[in-house]
């Protein structure tokens, strides 16, 4: 459910999201998605694998798997999933995020596919999930995680989303994008909050929002800066401030070799 706050893009995301949802479930069934998740991969502690690098003193990195987006087109036109895996899980990632929103991101659910059986890394799905449907699809396919964004849902949905993925053994991973939305978001039982640096009416990022909230949440919460991360500097800022998981695509996505990047960003 969208409002009136909502920004332009999401609210055109969403009612494309809507259709595709119709048009997917009426092709594969809820009830079809349950049983093929009884023959599912079994998860992967995608917390688990954060927690781990952590403890060990770490930077851990959710390396993203993307092809394009919205704002800045195509990223990467060598797009191989399964190669970028394996290059980030050597890299030392700690989980994996895949887009698998076709329409906006040229992303695919086959890509969360190829690169989770290429590596031994937890992985989320990326996408705009607004609805049961998808949150069955999500496991199905193998996800270990999930995004829901707290901009595009409203209060029930994010707390039925959120049930039923725990229920269904996934993490989550919930985005924030200010303050509001974080209380929003902090009413839920959260162990991993993420903080998008990206203004969705601007586009523009800005680190400042990750410290601008960190105060507001409590210190037994992960939290995820996501968006705006290009140099090693920008890690090192949000280091100072205590925070020390990351989630990177497009800095890897442009260069030859992504987990080269990766390992050269948290060296």
């Amino acid at each position: 459910m969208t409002n009136s706050s909502t920004p332009d893009v999401l609210t055109k995301i969403l009612a494309r999201k809507r259709q595709e949802i119709a048009q997917r479930s009426a092709l594969v069934s809820i009830d079809q998605l349950k049983q093929r998740i009884t023959t599912a991969s079994p998860v992967r502690g995608f917390i688990k694998a954060i927690r781990k690098k952590l403890a060990a003193g770490g930077t851990a990195v959710i390396a993203e798997v993307k092809k394009a987006s919205p704002s800045k087109g195509l990223l990467r036109e060598n797009f191989l999933p399964a190669e970028i895996a394996i290059s980030y899980q050597a890299g030392g990632a700690s989980c994996l995020s895949v887009l698998t929103d076709k329409d906006f991101f040229q992303g695919c659910e086959e890509y969360l596919q190829q690169a989770r059986a290429a590596c031994t890394l937890p992985v989320i799905r990326k996408d705009f999930i607004i609805d049961a449907y998808q949150v069955y699809e999500a496991r199905a396919i193998g996800a270990d995680c999930i995004l829901l964004i707290v901009a595009a849902l409203d209060d029930a949905q994010l707390s039925s989303l959120y049930q039923l993925a725990t229920d269904l053994g996934m993490d989550v991973l919930v985005e924030v994008h200010d303050a509001v939305e974080l209380q929003r978001a902090l009413r839920l039982n959260l162990t991993l909050v993420g903080i998008n640096n990206r203004n969705l009416r601007t586009f523009e990022t800005s680190l400042q929002t990750t410290i601008d909230l960190l105060e507001l949440i409590p210190d037994d919460i992960i939290v995820v800066s996501e968006s705006g991360l290009h140099q090693a500097e920008d890690i090192a800022m949000l280091k100072r401030h205590q925070v020390h998981t990351f989630l990177i695509g497009e800095a890897f996505m442009r260069c030859e070799d992504p987990g080269e990047a990766l390992k050269n960003l948290i060296a």
